[in-house]
């Protein structure tokens, strides 16, 4: 099997966010699965809804901040360290050239779709909605955002250990869904991309 030029971490980033991942700050680590566990039980079992637990929160935020400037200046203190809150264009730039990217891609695979009547890609997109369809049925948003949390906690570092495995199973289980992949699109009528480099 083809081995990676880079290992995992620097794969994921190399920042803070890639030891994160791989438990390289364990105790970072163990919070967001608290957290997230937390917010989970919270929303899920307990029956808080989102809306109700953002304003109750951000109520209890304003009224401390009115109360502490009041007492602030009764009291001669000073006023609560509040930063400048405005967005930046900055900010409102790379978020909107960001967006661009991934809007752009959506287009072209539509464009692919209906322009070019690319028969691979149509059946690929019918699949990915088809496969997040049936994981909607099973899960709900709160339920489907805490299995992705855990599992973006718990595979890396389980890569990381038993890559050279991984990547065998995983070699394997691609060549034999790409024979299947070609089967059914030269049934569809379009040749396989191995028949046109051909």
């Amino acid at each position: 099997m083809a081995t990676h030029h880079r290992p995992l971490h620097a794969l994921l980033g190399g920042g803070a966010v890639a030891d994160v991942l791989l438990w390289r700050r364990r105790n970072v680590s163990a919070a967001a699965v608290g957290g997230a566990t937390v917010v989970w039980f919270l929303f899920e079992r307990a029956g808080y809804s989102l809306p109700s637990v953002l304003s109750n929160a951000v109520l209890l935020l304003v009224v401390i901040l009115f109360f502490w400037a009041k007492s602030a200046s009764l009291l001669n203190r000073p006023l609560p360290p509040l930063p400048n809150l405005e967005v930046s264009d900055v900010v409102v730039e790379k978020a909107a050239d960001r967006a661009l990217v991934w809007i752009n891609k959506l287009l072209a695979v539509g464009h692919d779709i209906a322009i070019k009547r690319d028969r691979t890609v149509f059946i690929q997109v019918i699949l990915v909605l088809w496969v997040v369809s049936c994981i909607g049925m099973l899960f709900n948003f709160f339920t489907l955002i805490y299995i992705g949390v855990v599992l973006s906690l718990s595979v890396p570092p389980f890569y990381e250990r038993y890559q050279d495995h991984v990547d065998e199973k995983l070699g394997l289980a691609h060549k034999v869904l790409s024979r299947h992949f070609d089967t059914i699109i030269s049934k569809t009528g379009q040749p396989s991309k191995q028949k046109k480099a051909e």
